[in-house]
């Protein structure tokens, strides 16, 4: 089956704003077709209201219930939308008519906050952009109206409940992914979020969809050090293993500094490529990214990793940017700056591929489903483990040995049976530093290759991208002291 519909926007003003955070020496030649990806969808018309936040609403855990909350009003339609259920079978979302005939979208109180910014057609979310599935006519009669047949998602309402709560208790203000081995989305959590009863009535609120409350696991920014993911298998295959350090480098007027360049006595060094992954050396991917030039960078980015190449999924597309003017681009890049920009969800599906080689397409479509009987499956929605991109088997070993380096640093537990694999990055973004975490809570039986006709008893492995906004909080100034509220959120999810 196919989902045509797109979920995003370019903002120019974003790329205004990077243009204050490089300085190009030496020019190169220009990227074709960037694209700059911080929302959602295509902008439609807006309607103004005053925004309500939902930073400390207590989210109960899902229970069966018939109480329900008017989310949304739209036009009459001779058919309207069918359900969206999880990957359990719990219900997420539904029509009715009103008094006056109008479809009337709804969603069950215990699961409005945690999944308003992802579901809620006010935040242009995949109740929107699964519209064309949702009103092709049941294949039985249905009561009270025409319905569209119904959709069972990949989400486990129960995980995005307890991640969401986590982050709402903690004021962790950004994004959390996790995604299983097979590419499907667990949960795809946005903090803060809003409670969607006070938008009744309302298309679209532009601040639902794009701004405070909108969904952040699927906006584009700068990615920091977790690009040295990429980066450490380019230069892998490029043969890049040692270089000079100097903790400081300078050229054409500008520097690359290292983010201990003024604590570490141990500059100048010769730098092995493990230490610079492990230790996160800017100065290292940037003269490796020099040395290996332009155009092998960007062909083994779009090639081994799909970043360059927009990636359809079923719930929109992921488009990162990349931008290359100068020379002092090309280096920057290696290190997830300049113009490069991508999204948490992105993140995930790196992580899976740098523990099992191959990059798989994200996807939140399990089935289409009868909406008069959920066990009643029509068609098979999106098909799992759909290899986008692969790592050369000779460099995939090294990648591995820095994650698990790196993860020890981390300090994060996990239980018997499983490994962790991270990597860290501290982005510069035109709104504030951003931290993140991409890892993965790998089941140590887990190949990467198993299709699972249900999730409810999965054992498999998990990939988790943090994304933090609001380090300031905390008083965090790097990605590693973030560990503690990356633990949170596996628990979160380990124990849903």
């Amino acid at each position: 089956m196919k989902f045509k519909k797109k979920r995003y926007i370019s903002l120019a003003a974003a790329v205004l704003s990077l243009t204050a955070m490089t300085s190009c020496g030496t020019v190169v030649q220009k990227v074709d077709s960037p694209v700059v990806n911080t929302g959602t969808a295509q902008k439609g018309s807006t309607v103004s209201t005053t925004a309500a936040t939902a930073e400390n609403t207590e989210t109960t855990a899902i229970t069966e219930t018939t109480e329900t909350t008017t989310i949304n009003n739209v036009s009459s339609v001779k058919v309207m939308r069918g359900n969206l259920y999880d990957a359990d079978g719990d219900l997420l979302m539904f029509s009715q008519l009103d008094e006056s005939g109008k479809e009337v979208r709804m969603t069950n109180d215990s699961n409005k906050v945690a999944f308003a910014n992802v579901l809620n057609e006010m935040s242009e979310g995949i109740d929107l952009t699964l519209d064309k599935t949702l009103r092709v006519q049941n294949p039985t009669a249905t009561e009270g109206g025409d319905y569209g047949q119904s959709i069972q998602l990949t989400f486990d309402a129960d995980a995005q409940n307890a991640v969401y709560n986590y982050m709402a208790e903690k004021n962790v203000k950004g994004a959390a992914v996790v995604m299983r081995s097979d590419g499907s989305i667990m949960a795809q959590v946005s903090y803060p979020s809003y409670d969607p009863d006070v938008y009744y009535g309302v298309e679209t609120e532009e601040d639902l969809a794009w701004g405070t409350y909108g969904n952040k696991a699927f906006q584009n920014f700068p990615p920091g050090s977790c690009f040295k993911i990429m980066s450490e298998v380019i230069a892998d295959k490029h043969g890049v293993y040692s270089l000079q350090d100097e903790g400081e480098w300078k050229f054409d007027g500008v520097s690359i500094v290292n983010w201990d360049h003024d604590t570490n006595g141990g500059y100048p060094m010769q730098r092995s490529l493990y230490s610079a992954f492990v230790n996160s050396s800017n100065i290292f991917f940037a003269r490796a990214f020099d040395q290996i030039g332009q155009q092998a960078v960007l062909e083994d980015l779009d090639t081994i990793f799909h970043f360059g190449t927009d990636i359809e999924c079923d719930f929109g597309v992921i488009g990162n940017n990349i931008e290359i003017y100068c020379n002092d681009d090309l280096r920057r890049t290696a290190f997830g700056q300049s113009y490069t920009l991508t999204c948490p969800i992105y993140l995930a599906a790196l992580g899976r591929e740098a523990i099992y080689g191959d990059m798989v397409r994200p996807f939140v479509v399990k089935n289409i489903v009868d909406t008069n009987d959920f066990n009643n499956k029509i068609e098979k929605g999106s098909e799992p483990n759909d290899v986008i991109g692969t790592i050369p088997a000779e460099c995939r070993q090294n990648l591995l040995d820095g994650m698990r380096g790196v993860a020890s640093g981390l300090g994060v537990y996990v239980p018997e049976g499983y490994e962790f694999y991270a990597k860290t990055g501290t982005a510069e973004t035109w709104e504030n530093d951003f931290l993140y975490i991409t890892g993965a809570v790998k089941n140590i039986n887990d190949d990467g290759t198993g299709v699972y006709t249900d999730y409810n008893d999965y054992n498999g492995s998990y990939i988790i991208a943090m994304q933090i906004r609001n380090p300031e909080y905390f008083g965090f100034s790097f990605a590693s002291e973030s560990a503690s509220i990356y633990q949170g959120i596996v628990n979160a999810v380990l124990n849903s």
